[in-house]
């Protein structure tokens, strides 16, 4: 029995070795991608991507051994048959007037069936919600691009959003196999002019106080993209250090763009100096314009006075000076706003402007909200006014916020549209493109996909006076305290009649003192 043993050990080496020399090739693939734009109002964004794709079907086949893609999102799609989902948390506000349409954005679907979309607009973004985001990387945040997300530069920015999509790939032409890949996104953009002591310029220390070292050793691709478009036409504006390598060209958002490319995985890269720290300087000072306005832009805001009614309105710019397109607007508004559906108008150049289609789902007191979607047409370099009336419910008190005159948010509108594209775009290899061209592909090389959010809203309920009960119960419990003080007092205290005492010794001592000093005794 004890010569077995080794035998048997024997065997399963041999067999494992044996195993080792026709292993087949890793199913899943990691990609990440940097890519920092220069903005039009001077900030600059930066926008990370990791995106693991895994060759399995997770809800047919059972799967025990996870490599890049994550074991709790896996469970997560084979015990639910989850389809999509795509999940973001963000903290500010994108400006698209001034930064331009944004490059990433949290789709919410389109089969209404098997569709959960849900919103908490108040919802406050911090370091719990980035440290779980980052151990989904299979580097975690020890190398990679991962290292340059530290959380005190990352929070200390006007905008904040992190995201993660998951969804199924088809893997050939007929569908007939599919693959899970799991994006997980992060967009920031930084006040240069703040965070760099009154200067435009920029850097990645500046930007993150730490550099590229290496790649995640686990990543099949790591590269930088760096926007180097001028856009005052005039090439000898910027100036990227170090020189990049190699360059590209591709229309992105409907304008061609000349990216600077950094790839990590060039031994050069970072040899040459141990680390990476991207630089960005202006030869001449950017010429205070207004930025160009974009073809789709939208604004929200409340009207009306006091706390009985009131009117939301949204506002729908497309500026493209010759060309109309739809735009699908989704709105959901809290049940404690009731509104009228037969107050909605929409006007385009002071003329009616009929949708082609509207859904509208009523909400259930507590237990659901409004839900209008609608398909408006946009005319050529026009506003859009959409509005629709509506009255405010007066909640439990047990319903209340803890701050209740602080107002409570509405979730902003959802605007989806193909925008018209000024340059045509050439077919391209989808896979082989920059982040912002593979989440939305678009085969129509006239326009591109746009997804915007407008602002949300705060809104004044009927609020009793809180004050009024604290001071009533601070009252009764004064006057309870009082009379049952007293009532108490005199049911359980004693009376004694104490009898005159002659006097003692100190008496005494008294009255001689007195005698001596000719005084009449006590």
């Amino acid at each position: 029995m004890a010569a077995a043993l080794p035998l048997a050990v024997l065997v399963l080496l041999l067999l494992g070795s044996g195993g080792r020399g026709h292993a087949e090739p890793p199913r899943d693939t990691l990609r990440e991608e940097l890519v920092i734009t220069p903005l039009p109002s001077g900030d600059v964004a930066a926008t990370f991507q990791f995106r693991t794709r895994w060759d399995s079907d997770l809800q047919r086949e059972e799967v025990s051994h996870y490599r890049l893609f994550p074991k709790a999102l896996g469970q997560l799609i084979s015990k639910y048959s989850l389809r999509e989902l795509h999940l973001s948390f963000t903290q500010g506000f994108w400006r698209t007037r001034y930064w331009g349409p944004p490059f990433l954005q949290a789709p919410s679907g389109t089969d209404h069936s098997f569709l959960r979309y849900a919103v908490l607009p108040r919802e406050v973004v911090c370091t719990e919600n980035l440290t779980p985001w980052k151990k989904l990387l299979p580097c975690s945040s020890k190398a990679g691009l991962s290292v340059l997300l530290k959380a005190d530069r990352l929070f200390h920015t006007s905008y904040h959003s992190q995201a993660v999509h998951i969804r199924p790939v088809c893997r050939n032409a007929r569908c007939t196999s599919i693959s899970w890949e799991l994006r997980q996104t992060l967009s920031v953009v930084y006040d240069a002019f703040v965070t760099g002591q009154g200067k435009k310029d920029w850097s990645l220390f500046r930007m993150f106080s730490r550099t590229l070292t290496e790649p995640c050793p686990l990543a099949s691709e790591s590269r930088v993209y760096v926007d180097i478009t001028s856009h005052n036409q005039d090439n000898e504006t910027l100036e990227v250090n170090p020189p990049p390598t190699t360059t590209y060209q591709d229309v992105t958002l409907g304008t061609r763009k000349t990216y600077a490319i950094y790839d990590l995985l060039d031994t050069t890269v970072i040899n040459n100096s141990r680390n990476l720290n991207l630089q960005l300087k202006w030869r001449s000072p950017p010429e205070h314009e207004a930025p160009p306005a974009p073809f789709l832009h939208a604004q929200r805001y409340v009207s009306g006075y006091g706390l009985q009614s009131g009117q939301l309105n949204t506002l729908l710019y497309n500026t493209h000076p010759y060309r109309a397109f739809p735009v699908l607007l989704l709105d959901t508004v809290p049940w404690y706003l009731r509104l009228y559906v037969h107050t909605l108008t929409i006007t385009s150049k002071g003329k009616e402007n009929k949708p082609s289609y509207v859904h509208y789902q009523p909400a259930q007191d507590r237990l659901q909200p409004h839900l209008l979607e609608m398909l408006i047409q946009l005319p050529a370099n026009s506003a859009t006014k959409v509005s629709i009336q509506f009255e405010r419910a007066l909640l439990k008190w047990t319903e209340y916020t803890p701050d209740p005159n602080h107002g409570f948010y509405v979730s902003p509108s959802v605007l989806s549209a193909l925008v018209p594209s000024m340059v045509a775009a050439k077919p391209v290899d989808w896979e082989e493109s920059p982040l912002f061209r593979s989440l939305y592909p678009v085969s129509d090389s006239s326009s591109y996909f746009v997804r915007l959010y407008t602002e949300p809203l705060l809104v004044n309920l009927p609020t009793p006076d809180f004050s009024m009960p604290y001071n009533v119960i601070c009252l009764t419990c004064t006057v309870v305290a009082v009379c049952y003080g007293s009532f108490y007092n005199l049911l359980t205290r004693t009376f004694h009649i104490e009898e005159p005492s002659t006097g003692g010794l100190a008496k005494r001592l008294a009255n001689l003192i007195r005698r001596a000093r000719g005084v009449p005794p006590l």
